[in-house]
């Protein structure tokens, strides 16, 4: 006959090793499950555009999508990552080629584009070939031009990495490795690459003033720019036609290249002036490579055509002094918060 002491013991015992497993279980679980990150963003900036219900923020999504941007062997070479061209200290855009260059040295046909700001984007691409920013990423990686690899072998690389295995189960529960996660990954960090901390920004906020002549500037960019390069985001994301002459060796239709309609020959999204001083070069060739060269296209270099905004008909003729001024308040936009923060710096650099 088993005593009633013995009973208890075994009740407790059951019970102890139950409340083991459930802690094992609950620990397994909080291990797993990704903690929701919230962006911070500005009251005065327009809705945002990307539907992160379908991809919400975590930290380990985020920390995911770091690492794979900074992966340069992820490419057909091993050298080029979205990095490469998506340089931090130019505000996510690449300074110093006129047109992009990518695996085995191989050259692309236009500049590349910075990518803050991007989930209030509603087209991507300086021709708006893409309309869905979870699908962005899928060009880079498998363009002949940029990063040249091939999706299902990139995928088998990835999975075969025990690290990136440990990353994806962070991010989203189990170690497999899909183009669809990868994507998500990328698109959470690129989600983070905001820019709205500039000294016009500040000035805004009322935190501080400009100086006489950037004031100056700021009224020759609200006479004569602010149309196409709409406040807050400093862009309408449209597509124009701003004048520029044809370079017969890259013979760029434009938004043509997608809509196969002749109305959109020769237009170009309209870029941010967000940080313009830092994404030189300009124009979606890079045939700029100083702000000055730009105004003075404006003023006497636009050529005449079907197509041509109806904005620019005229030009927009500014003088040596306006054209200083509007340097000077475009130097206003640069963001360094954005341009020195090391949450978005690439994670293998030494902090």
């Amino acid at each position: 006959m088993i005593r009633k002491a013995t009973v208890v013991s075994l009740c407790m015992a059951a019970c102890w090793a139950a409340l083991v497993v459930a802690c094992r279980h609950n620990d397994a679980v909080l291990s797993t499950t990704p903690h929701p990150y919230t962006l911070s963003l500005p009251d005065n900036f327009p809705p945002v555009q990307y539907d992160f219900a379908s991809n919400p923020l975590t930290e380990e999504g985020i920390a995911l999508g770091r690492v794979i941007f900074y992966d340069s062997k992820l490419s057909a070479d091993s050298l080029v990552s979205c990095a490469f061209c998506h340089q931090q200290y130019a505000a996510f855009g690449h300074y110093d080629h006129a047109l992009s260059h990518g695996v085995y040295g191989r050259i692309g046909v236009r500049t590349v584009p910075s990518i803050f700001n991007m989930i209030w984007n509603k087209a991507y691409m300086w021709d708006g070939g893409v309309i869905n920013l979870d699908m962005q990423p899928l060009t880079p990686l498998t363009d002949h031009n940029e990063m040249g690899e091939d999706l299902p072998t990139l995928l088998l690389h990835m999975q075969a990495d025990a690290n990136y295995r440990k990353l994806f189960k962070a991010a989203f529960g189990t170690e497999e490795v899909t183009s669809q996660r990868m994507f998500r990954a990328v698109i959470q960090f690129v989600a983070t690459l905001n820019s709205f901390h500039s000294k016009y920004d500040s000035v805004k906020a009322g935190n501080a003033s400009f100086t006489p002549d950037e004031a100056a500037g700021y009224e020759v960019f609200q006479q004569n720019c602010a149309t196409c390069h709409q406040e807050p985001l400093f862009t309408d994301g449209s597509f124009r036609n701003n004048g520029l002459p044809v370079q017969p060796a890259l013979n760029d239709s434009g938004r043509m290249r997608i809509t196969g309609n002749a109305s959109d020959y020769l237009k170009f999204k309209v870029p941010s002036l967000r940080n313009i001083i830092r994404t030189e070069p300009y124009m979606h060739d890079g045939r700029f490579f100083d702000i000055f060269n730009v105004f003075d296209h404006y003023d006497h270099g636009i050529v005449q055509s079907a197509t041509l905004d109806p904005l620019l008909k005229n030009g927009i003729p500014l003088n040596s002094a306006q054209q200083r001024q509007l340097y000077l308040f475009l130097n206003t936009l640069t963001d360094y918060q954005l341009l020195n923060d090391k949450t978005l710096a690439d994670p293998a650099t030494p902090q």
